[in-house]
């Protein structure tokens, strides 16, 4: 007689489980696919990248390149990331918080398909940004005093906005979606994968293509 195969310890407590639980089957294929879901966006989107402070992970997103090519060759990015910029520093949860909003917002605005040419930062996201300015830049906050001013108070005549002066830092005057479509840009590596870009989005940032399309047309 062939001895009985062993049974995998891992698998028996993990029956014991469900036989305990009892999900009904139609609960448990939904969970199934949720988490399947879960855990194929979340390596497709290199999800983890955005714990981070490296300005790579903004990349992730290709409408972010233009920014990220400005920001790559301005003076701030010798001494700060995006992160030290554009995300709340007054504690750990609100910074995490903040970005989780900020990034599902973003995400869902991409996918889509909503996002302009020419992105304009929102009250929530000016305000922190203007907080930091002040924070790292306290020297010069003893002569100007820009400390209690925020994007109301701006429009309500109260103070103005540090880049209300200083307009090209660090992303320059031209900052739009195609405002630099050869920038060398560290996307995520499609090596061997399906080309992540949208077609929609490569005629967009990449002006030949549209030129070629014409002229094939024609």
């Amino acid at each position: 007689m062939s001895p009985e195969p062993r049974q995998n310890p891992v698998d028996s407590k993990i029956r014991r489980l469900l036989a305990r639980v009892k999900i009904p089957p139609c609960i448990a294929a939904i969970l199934g696919v949720f988490c399947g879901l879960g855990l194929f966006v979340t390596v497709k989107s290199n999800a983890l990248s955005y714990m981070s402070d490296d300005p790579g992970a903004c990349v992730n997103c290709h409408i972010m390149g233009s920014y990220y090519a400005s920001h790559a060759h301005s003076s701030h990015a010798r001494v700060a990331t995006c992160n030290d910029c554009h995300v709340p520093h007054q504690n750990f949860v609100a910074k995490y918080a903040f970005k989780a909003q900020d990034g599902l917002y973003h995400a869902s605005v991409f996918t889509l398909r909503g996002e302009p040419q020419a992105m304009r930062i929102k009250e929530a996201g000016a305000n922190v940004v203007q907080a930091n300015c002040v924070r790292c830049h306290g020297q010069l906050n003893e002569i100007v005093q820009p400390s209690t001013i925020t994007l109301v108070g701006k429009e309500h005549g109260e103070g103005h906005l540090c880049w209300d002066c200083h307009r090209d830092v660090p992303h320059g005057t031209r900052r739009s979606i195609s405002s630099a479509p050869n920038a060398l840009v560290p996307y995520p590596d499609t090596t061997g994968a399906a080309d992540l870009m949208p077609a929609w989005l490569k005629a967009q940032t990449h002006p030949e293509n549209i030129s070629q399309k014409d002229t094939s047309k024609k």
